[in-house]
Parts: structure tokens; C-alpha cells; sequence
């Protein structure tokens, strides 16, 4: 009788404690994925890391030194490529310097990444994807524990930014990272898409005249539409707000934070709503050049299909439910002319 295939064992403990100490992020989720970059032709296979908001490749499951890494923070959407249930998942990560294409051999392992990537990168899971009980449940642990970090970062942003340094002394500020609101739009750009999409916002980070600073771009509903502008200076360590009284925050986001609470919370963030483009729902007129999906090449023998696969459930046909109130309304009519016939019936006995 054949013996049971072995479950891989994990990687020493050592290993794991020498990776978290080097990277000082936590560890969310794991396993091998094939990266290519645009610039290449052929995909790499990597023994792969999520933690934080940063991808970690290595070149096996017991290295403990990263061969290189991918920071998520300015993930602007993810795009699939023909996705097969049969073939594997294979996706582009679009951010806002690059695209960076990835795949997994397993369909279903590759709805857990695209999920993974989704919750840290956008602070809340995606409900585009269609995973089983168990895995929502750990998005939503992963999500947690997320919040917690960034909460804790901010508090505390010199033991944050010491934390993300790394053994080549180079290292990624998250308090420079773009808020999910910012769009590089002109003043009236940003103008039309608040009076366009009202439902996904009224609150646009743009950059300013220069391209140092930035800009606020609020629309409001209180007698009518108003648009208001406030300008935000870049001041080296952190971001002031031009108002009568000048406020000054740390981050771009605290920026906007700044914005939510102050008004309770009648403005919000202008973020679209689709997990699968940030920028689909904007119709291409309407939207900059430089915020257009890149393009994607796709195979020539294969039609168009979905970006994202989604379990829905079949629409009632027309036919059985306009049938059902005819018959009805037929039954109806029935029985109130036979009411009154009784009732004409009854009328004459009277007399």
C-alpha cells in the first residue's frame, strides 16, 4: 500500500525569528508565487511573504535574508488575466509606479492572495472575492491586527520609521505613503468628478499649483453644491493646513483625518468602489490620462472575459413572474365577478 504524501514541515523557528527580525513586520500570509516585472519576459518563482504591507521574495522556504520586495502601499488596484479555475490565477498588481504581474498555480490560492493584498493595502476585505467562511475569517483577523500596527505607527512615527529600516539602510516612510482619495487631477478635474460621483465621496486630495504642495477639494450640500478649496504645504516633517488658524499635521492622512473629524464626519474621502479597478467606475472621458488602467495584453484565442469571477445568483425570468400575475389577476377578476353576480342574485330575491 502506498504511503500518504508528507505535509512540507515549516520552516525552522530560527528562520522565522531571523526573517522578523530583519523585515520588523508581522507576518500575515505565505506561500510560492511567480513575479514578473514589466520589463521582463519570463516569471520567477519565489518562496513569497506578506507582512505589513509589503511583499517579501525569497529564494526558498528556509532562506532567511529576502531576495527582494515589493511595498503595496501605493497599490492603486489589481487587474486579473483571464482567470481559470483550471489553469491557475494569474494577476497584475497595478501601483502607481509600476505594474508587477503575478501568478499562482492554484485558483483558489490565488483568491487568498488577491484578498490578503486587498485587505491590508485598502484597510477593509473585499467583498469581490469569493472565498470560503474560514478565509473571510482571517481577512478579517489580518485586517485587525493591521489597523492596530498603523494605529500604533502613527502614534509613535521615529520608532516606526527606525522599524522599517532595512540591512541595505534604505527604508519606506508609510507616513509618505498617498491616501486612497489622492488623484493627480487638475482643480477642475477634481471638481467634475465630485459633482459626477457624489455617492464615493466629497473629499479629493490633489496636487497644488506646484509640485511641492497639495490641495483639499471639498463639495458640500447645504443651501446648494459648494465647492470649497483649502491648500496644504509640504513643510519637510510634516503637512500644514492654510485656514485662519493654521493646522499642522503629520501625514497626508492625518490631513485628511483631520478633514472627517472636524466636520463629524459629513465629508468623506472620494474613493471609488470597485475591488477589482479602483478606476472603473469613472467613465475614461472624465478621468486623467495618467489615471488609466494600463493597458494589458491579452491572448488572441481567448474571448474578453471578467475581471473577477463572482459567485452570483442566476435573475427570475421574466416569463414565470409575469405569468404568476396574470393568472393572478385572473383568478382576482374571477372571483369578484362571481361576488357579484351573488350579490345581483340576492338583490332580486329581495324584491
Amino acid at each position: 500500500m502506498a504511503e500518504p504524501e508528507k505535509i512540507p514541515e515549516p520552516a525552522p523557528r530560527r528562520i522565522f525569528q531571523e526573517r522578523q527580525r530583519i523585515t520588523a513586520l508581522p507576518l500575515y500570509f505565505e506561500g510560492f508565487l511567480s513575479i514578473r516585472h514589466a520589463q521582463y519576459q519570463d516569471f520567477e518563482q519565489y518562496w513569497t511573504e506578506l507582512r505589513g504591507t509589503t511583499l517579501f521574495f525569497y529564494s526558498d522556504k528556509k532562506t532567511p535574508t529576502y531576495l527582494e520586495k515589493l511595498e503595496l502601499t501605493n497599490l492603486t488596484s489589481v487587474v486579473n488575466v483571464y482567470p481559470d479555475e483550471k489553469c491557475g490565477a494569474q494577476f497584475i498588481l497595478m501601483l502607481r509606479n509600476e505594474e508587477v504581474e503575478l501568478k499562482v498555480e492554484d485558483y483558489d490560492r490565488g483568491e487568498e492572495w488577491k484578498g490578503f493584498i486587498l485587505t491590508v493595502t485598502q484597510l477593509s476585505v473585499p467583498m469581490c472575492i469569493s472565498l470560503l467562511p474560514g478565509q473571510l475569517i482571517k481577512l478579517h483577523d489580518v485586517l485587525e491586527k493591521e489597523k492596530k500596527r498603523r494605529t500604533a505607527m502613527e502614534q509613535s512615527p521615529s520608532a516606526s520609521l527606525s522599524a522599517e529600516k532595512t540591512n541595505n539602510g534604505d527604508y519606506v516612510s508609510l507616513l509618505n505613503t498617498m491616501p486612497e482619495c489622492f488623484y493627480a487631477v487638475s482643480r477642475q478635474k477634481a471638481i467634475e468628478m465630485l459633482e459626477k460621483n457624489p455617492s464615493w465621496g466629497n473629499l479629493i486630495l490633489r496636487p497644488g499649483s506646484d509640485s511641492k504642495n497639495y490641495s483639499v477639494t471639498i463639495r458640500q450640500v447645504i443651501d446648494g453644491p459648494c465647492i470649497k478649496h483649502y491648500r496644504v504645504v509640504n513643510v519637510g516633517k510634516g503637512y500644514t493646513i492654510e485656514l485662519a488658524r493654521p493646522v499642522i499635521r503629520l501625514s497626508l492622512h492625518d490631513v485628511i483625518d483631520y478633514f472627517v473629524n472636524q466636520t463629524q464626519g459629513s465629508l468623506k474621502p472620494f474613493v471609488t468602489h470597485t475591488c477589482d479597478n479602483k478606476l472603473a467606475g469613472l467613465s475614461l472621458e472624465h478621468v486623467p490620462r495618467e489615471m488609466h488602467p494600463a493597458s494589458v495584453p491579452h491572448p488572441r484565442a481567448k474571448p474578453p472575459r471578467s475581471p473577477m469571477p463572482e459567485k452570483v445568483t442566476a435573475p427570475l425570468q421574466k416569463y414565470p413572474v409575469t405569468r404568476y400575475v396574470h393568472e393572478t389577476l385572473g383568478k382576482e377578476m374571477k372571483e369578484r365577478v362571481k361576488r357579484q353576480a351573488a350579490d345581483r342574485q340576492r338583490a332580486n330575491q329581495l324584491l
